[in-house]
């Protein structure tokens, strides 16, 4: 998925890459989503087209309705096996989107299906907020209704999107108008900080309305540690720091999200605003970055695919390790901080990744043993959560503070091991590993006050209030 088109490709436990609004689900519920969370047109439609291979139709004409449909179900009944409640099914796009359609017809098909107290349909939609007149206007909201009511499905609940408070006599307008009640009326407004929502949906009476259509009696809410979060957010300190991020997708910040939230919960922790600078890599060089980079205290280069911005990022990495500048790489970013070793320690002056320069005579970057035959690009790198082996006594294990720890990845290359030992008598650490000890997944600078870079993908298991631990450090080592 190209992060200009999607934003971050975001990667589950078990090796899904998905939808950055995965990345929030998980932020918000501190739960681990699976690859059964995210469903796609596409692979519903493989999964039909591979059964009518295989003669599971028994040579029926397939169509939409019931083959695509009842494939959907079948996703979304799945779920009645295992030990959860409820479920939450989001169609994202908007309602009449042509690719949504048989996703609309689905759910309806649910509703009918279940029992009437066991299905709730919640729908969002946007209040616009003319500020000429300084009015709001109901009318799309009540159109996106009668769109819906078309193909079956009757809103029990609207969540109005809005910039400001809805007025009693719009909400009773959108009542009247929606055939909802005026209890059912949500009002979503835009929060000056995206944690504070669930505490304001919570005042608006959304989880009581949820509970009491569904019939559920144990609903007393317990929002005691997310009231604590909004606290510490509401009250964080005056102080300001910048924190650099030097990619290739900076046109789009939600290339970054994962990271940039990341960031966001080191500061909560560290008491600190957590400014963040969007640095294109392609523009940095020799010459100018020095000017680049001079506002940040700390620089992160993140993951990346492609040899675009490469150089720039090599020339950010030397910099930082010789100016002392606290410094996160993320999985490219660690590939490139070992290239950069080796040009510029090592003096291997063509030392490169496979992955850029195949037929260099350095590649202190190599493709994956199991990856050398793999030609599909699709969903065939090492993905999912691994476990990593930490080093006694490394920068890594004081973050961390155990000698054991799981983390997500996204890659194809890796480590070239012949370079192991030179590289670690030069003074760039190996501080974690695969349990095996063949995969360099930490590798770190002693004499600097915060050099580490990474395989993984930290961000991916950042939560609120359980920041990671690699951005809680990067972020303690910029305020000094």
């Amino acid at each position: 998925m190209s992060p200009y088109e999607h934003g971050e490709v975001f990667v589950t436990e078990d090796g899904a890459e998905t939808d950055l609004d995965l990345g929030h689900y998980e932020r918000f519920t501190d739960e681990n989503l699976t690859k059964n969370s995210s469903i796609t047109m596409g692979k519903i439609y493989q999964e039909v087209i591979e059964r009518e291979r295989r003669g599971d139709y028994l040579g029926k004409t397939v169509q939409v309705i019931p083959h695509i449909t009842n494939a959907i179900k079948e996703k979304i009944y799945s779920f009645e096996k295992t030990g959860v409640d409820i479920v939450i099914i989001e169609i994202g796009g908007t309602v009449g989107d042509i690719e949504g359609l048989s996703m609309i017809e689905a759910i309806r098909q649910v509703g009918i299906e279940s029992n009437i107290e066991d299905v709730l349909y919640i729908h969002v939609t946007l209040l616009p907020y003319i500020s000429g007149s300084k009015e709001i206007k109901s009318k799309p909201t009540q159109h996106s209704v009668k769109e819906l009511q078309s193909f079956g499905i009757k809103p029990n609940i609207l969540v109005c999107r809005t910039e400001i408070d809805i007025p009693d006599e719009v909400r009773e307008k959108i009542a009247l108008f929606c055939n909802v009640r005026k209890e059912s009326v949500i009002a979503n407004k835009t929060a000056s900080c995206l944690y504070e929502v669930p505490l304001m949906l919570e005042k608006e009476g959304l989880a009581n309305e949820v509970c009491k259509q569904l019939k559920l009696q144990k609903n007393n809410p317990n929002n005691e540690e997310w009231e604590q979060l909004s606290e510490k957010i509401k009250n964080i300190s005056n102080k300001k720091i910048t924190i650099g991020i030097v990619g290739k997708y900076v046109k789009l910040e939600d290339s970054y999200l994962s990271i940039i939230e990341s960031l966001k919960h080191a500061g909560i922790e560290n008491d600190i605003n957590v400014k963040i600078k969007l640095i294109d890599a392609e523009k940095v060089n020799k010459e100018n970055v020095k000017e680049m980079l001079k506002d940040c205290s700390g620089i992160i280069v993140p993951g990346g695919f492609g040899n675009r911005g490469i150089e720039g990022k090599i020339q950010t990495i030397k910099y930082v390790r010789e100016n002392k500048i606290p410094f996160l790489g993320i999985c490219l970013g660690m590939q490139m901080a070992v290239v950069e070793f080796a040009r510029n320690v090592l003096k291997l002056k063509d030392a490169n990744s496979e992955e850029f320069d195949e037929i260099c005579e350095n590649p202190v970057i190599h493709i994956m043993y199991e990856q050398k035959e793999i030609t599909k690009k699709g969903g065939t790198m090492r993905l999912g959560s691994y476990p990593c082996i930490i080093k006694k006594n490394s920068l890594a294990e004081k973050i961390y503070k155990t000698n054991e720890i799981h983390e997500r990845h996204r890659h194809r290359f890796e480590y070239n091991n012949k370079y192991r030992e030179i590289m670690e008598e030069k003074g760039l650490e190996i501080s974690g590993t695969s349990p095996n000890g063949q995969l360099v997944e930490i590798v770190e600078i002693k004499d600097h006050p915060y050099f580490i870079a990474c395989q993984f993908h930290p961000e991916f298991k950042s939560r609120p209030n359980k920041p990671a631990p690699l951005f809680v450090g990067l972020v303690k080592a910029a305020m000094n």
